[in-house]
């Protein structure tokens, strides 16, 4: 191979300046931020990586949440996955996706922890009867016209 074709072939160094670690940082706030809906989660997303780190500009973040809208599953994760690969490729899509679900994660296991060592106490069953009566979906029970 000639020069010309390695050098064709070699990725450039990084043209943002953002460093991993810096970035590690960042999406660690954006994830610890954005526990809730995705409206949420994409609102702190473009708070913090346009407006405030400038890492990408407002069209390119409008693109690529369009994208993401049309894609199956959570738009939310899918964008911030997408941020991440475009500025480290594929360590800086799988940190920024990966940290994006670590506040559900944390929560669940909170409350599973919760419930197996005090869930026979009446005040935190109670506190569970609550919260599954907000997390069961709602029904409709209008007659049928069938």
């Amino acid at each position: 191979m000639t020069e010309i074709s390695i050098a064709a072939n070699a990725r450039p160094a990084t043209a943002h300046g953002v460093s991993f670690g810096e970035a590690f940082r960042v999406w660690l706030r954006v994830a610890a931020m954005s526990f809730g809906g995705p409206t949420g989660q994409i609102a702190v997303m473009h708070r913090i990586i346009v407006d405030e780190k400038k890492w990408i500009g407002e069209t390119r973040f409008l693109h690529a949440l369009s994208y993401c809208m049309l894609l199956p599953g959570p738009e939310a994760q899918q964008l911030a996955t997408y941020i991440g690969w475009l500025m480290h490729r594929w360590p800086g899509g799988i940190v920024a996706g990966g940290l994006f679900v670590v506040p559900g994660v944390i929560a669940i296991m909170a409350l599973s922890w919760v419930y197996a060592l005090y869930g026979n106490v009446p005040l935190v069953a109670a506190l569970f009867l609550v919260l599954k009566a907000a997390a069961r979906p709602i029904r409709c029970t209008c007659a049928r016209t069938d």
